[in-house]
């Protein structure tokens, strides 16, 4: 069934505390799509961020982000007082993230919050934490971190590191309240993620999820599960992931993430990434899974290098995982995100998966007119077409940075004259073609420049940050999306 909806991460939401929360401007959001038509709300991954603020560096693949927890949400439930929280400086400009201040301020307001809970005999609590045991070693893992100041556990003390059982047990009593607090944390967290899904999907409105392939290193998913990532006898990395010197980027992409040791995960059924997909599979109604080339085969890059120019290709776990994946979970919605290096092989397991590929309308304006990612060039319906990914430049700002022939051709095939009409006219093209589902990022909606990038790839620093301004969703533009998402027979749907 043709829909389609837009892309915006939960930190991107407005408010005054200085990063988006699962409150009052997520619940407009979604009456915004609404009154658009849209059937779909994409987020980037939920999880606590780690290395560089970004969502695909997490420590915890189950862990939702403490930071989205909304405060007036808490003091409702009497958790917090206004003054517990207001009068804090959570960054100088309502318009970009700034994650230094939230990490400073945000969990000394959260403790208070959890302070007054544990006075409380709160049942739920306990019906979370025996149906979600992950919380505990993620407990754990948060707890040692902060006791360290912050270091990721591979700079812990060897019993700790190595997760010795005398260490571990010494740990867990001495960080019993501790533990507890970061478990009081996932459930506030999933508690106001579950109400706010409830609200979209009773409203029609589906959420799109995202997980990683990869999973960083300083996470309790490589701390508490080694045997599964490509590491030595000392935890330590053998190669990482990343992608080869390309156009784009002519020293590659060093992610660093551990590699998967795909027979030992074989061996025992895939249970971990049953697990994952599961997990994920229940907080969302569709799941894109990020570089799903690397399942048919993945670059591997020496541990200790500084780029990705030295590494090789090796064969991935192919079918056989998400053959396992059907057997256990049945069929479920997965959105393949099959963009980069495709070879015959990637296409072959796509097409084998039966999962829609991903389609990017900004990668399509080569002049020699030949791109597959020209909506004429669609082979079938069973894609996914965005006009840019987080990953991308914003439209308007992708229009600066093309060559003259490029975007002469861009003009010439959208039938636009004025650059400034691009925008617009490329968002018209992906609704307009043959692809079951179209999605375009918030910021092109809106026209934004690339100062309201999400993030450029292989860089460090300036990434993640942008907020929506206040004001910025506006019922003429609500019905603007909605006339469009009509025209091109996208209507939101309702089960």
């Amino acid at each position: 069934m043709r829909a389609s909806g837009i892309l915006m991460h939960i930190s991107s939401l407005p408010g005054e505390y200085g990063i988006g929360k699962l409150g009052r401007e997520a619940y407009k959001f979604v009456d915004f799509l609404v009154s658009a038509k849209q059937s779909y709300w994409q987020v980037l991954p939920v999880s606590p961020t780690s290395y560089g603020d970004s969502p695909y560096q997490s420590f915890s693949v189950f862990a939702g982000n403490p930071y989205f927890i909304d405060f007036e949400t808490l003091e409702e439930q009497g958790l917090l007082k206004k003054s517990d929280y207001e009068g804090i400086c959570w960054g100088e400009l309502q318009t970009e993230v700034d994650y230094s201040a939230i990490y400073q301020n945000v969990f000394v307001v959260l403790r208070k919050a959890y302070n007054r809970f544990k006075k409380t005999d709160n049942k739920a609590f306990d019906r979370f934490l025996r149906k979600n045991k992950w919380t505990y070693d993620y407990g754990l893992f948060m707890s040692l971190k902060f006791a360290h100041d912050g270091k990721a556990w591979y700079e812990w003390e060897d019993d700790l590191r190595l997760c010795k059982k005398a260490a571990l047990d010494s740990a867990k009593e001495k960080y019993a309240d501790e533990i507890s607090f970061w478990q009081f944390l996932q459930f506030e967290y999933y508690e106001q993620w579950g109400a706010l899904k409830k609200y979209a999907n009773k409203k029609g409105v589906k959420i799109i999820g995202d997980i990683p392939i990869y999973v960083a290193l300083d996470s309790v998913d490589v701390w508490r599960n080694p045997k599964y990532f490509l590491l030595d006898k000392d935890k330590q990395p053998i190669d990482v992931a990343g992608c080869p010197p390309d156009y784009f980027s002519p020293l590659g992409q060093l992610w660093g993430n551990p590699l998967y040791r795909w027979d030992v995960m074989e061996s025992d059924g895939f249970k971990w990434w049953i697990a994952r997909i599961k997990f994920a599979t229940s907080i969302y109604d569709t799941v894109r899974i990020d570089h799903f080339r690397g399942f048919d085969s993945y670059y591997a890059i020496p541990f200790g290098n500084k780029d990705a120019t030295i590494g090789e290709w090796r064969k991935g776990v192919g079918i056989k995982l998400f053959k396992a994946v059907k057997e256990k979970l049945g069929d479920i919605d997965i959105i393949a995100e099959d963009l980069g290096f495709i070879t015959k092989s990637v296409e072959s397991l796509l097409k084998r998966s039966g999962y829609p590929g991903m389609k990017v309308i900004e990668f399509a304006f080569d002049h020699e007119g030949k791109s597959v990612y020209l909506p004429h060039n669609f082979k079938d319906k069973n894609c996914v077409v965005y006009t840019g990914t987080h990953d991308n430049e914003t439209i308007a700002g992708w229009v600066k940075s093309q060559k003259k022939a490029d975007l002469d051709f861009c003009k010439r095939y959208l039938g636009v004259k004025r650059n400034k009409d691009i925008p617009w006219a490329m968002i018209r093209l992906a609704w307009g073609s043959v692809s079951d589902t179209a999605i375009a990022q918030m910021q092109d909606f809106l026209e934004l420049d690339n100062t309201a990038r999400m993030n450029t790839p292989s860089t460090v620093g300036d990434n993640w940050k942008w907020r929506m301004e206040e004001g910025s969703l506006s019922e003429p533009l609500a019905q603007k999306i909605a006339q469009l998402t009509i025209t091109f027979d996208r209507n939101r749907y309702e089960d």
